[in-house]
């Protein structure tokens, strides 16, 4: 935030940030839970299934940028289907309309929208709206992480050999090659292993303690903003390699304790490449 704003004046910038990514969530996850095919997953249609989830990626995409840009013309935008866009206020919304778009195919409920709000490069606001759960999920920096509007509760950290652990793989086959040979390594060293389809779903159940720790690799930044958010709002430890922060190489999310020697087994693994 800026340095010339008062406290109050951040607050309220914050809280505005807040409803408009609320909005704009709740708007494209009703577009995409309401507009989805019933057969989409069978569909014998002139069109493929996977470009009926593209059309609606790319509508849902639309609903946000255009419902942002309405009452924020000024903001930028960086958007998985391609919304970019500079912007003059300092803000820029972070999109991803439809993370989990082979879950969303199936017929999967682990899917969701993920908005997250940066100020000056900094992630100030995050939301995940995951409509089949029922849930939404949302992060304040410094104002803590609530879900459906009560305060989230995260697990104590386990040992590592206690720890049910979530990560997802790439769609290219070396780096699912590399990926695969993580896994297998892991594994017996673990309590186990669950891989849920949707990064932004997997940070914030973290968070709210239905998985101990989370990592994967080759995350762009509309799959991490908000999630990350929420994980360290809600207590935990994230990033990427040891001294570095979660990137596209590596994210890492897990309470103290557990994140270090999850981290350093990473490392050791090579995780942070293919």
């Amino acid at each position: 935030m800026s340095t010339h704003a008062s406290p109050s004046d951040r607050k309220a910038e914050l809280a505005e940030l807040l409803e408009v990514a609320l909005d704009a969530a709740r708007s494209a996850g009703a577009l995409l839970r309401d507009g989805r095919p019933a057969d989409l997953g069978v569909a014998a249609t002139k069109s493929s299934p996977i470009d009926v989830v593209t059309e609606m990626d790319i509508a849902a995409e639309k609903l946000i940028t255009t419902g942002i840009a309405r009452v924020r013309p000024d903001d930028g935008f960086l958007g998985e289907e391609g919304a970019s866009r500079e912007g003059t206020s300092g803000v820029r919304w972070v999109i991803d309309p439809l993370d989990g778009t082979v879950n969303y195919l199936y017929g999967l409920p682990s899917w969701a929208v993920s908005i997250a709000a940066e100020k000056d490069g900094e992630v100030v606001v995050g939301v995940v709206e995951a409509p089949m759960r029922g849930e939404t999920y949302q992060a304040v920096l410094g104002g803590g992480a609530l879900v459906n509007g009560a305060p989230t509760r995260r697990r104590p950290a386990p040992e590592l050999s206690h720890a049910l652990v979530g990560t997802g793989f790439g769609y290219l086959t070396e780096r699912r090659a590399a990926q695969a040979e993580v896994v297998r390594a892991l594994l017996p060293q673990v309590r186990d292993i669950r891989r849920g389809g949707s990064a932004a779903i997997d940070l914030v159940d973290v968070g709210c303690g239905r998985l101990d720790a989370y990592y994967e690799r080759g995350l762009n930044p509309w799959d991490l903003a908000a999630g990350d958010l929420f994980a360290r709002e809600a207590g935990l430890l994230t990033g990427g390699r040891p001294g570095e922060r979660a990137s596209g190489d590596l994210v890492v999310a897990a309470p103290t304790g557990l994140f270090e020697p999850l981290q350093q087994r990473l490392e050791d693994l090579g995780a942070w490449h293919d």
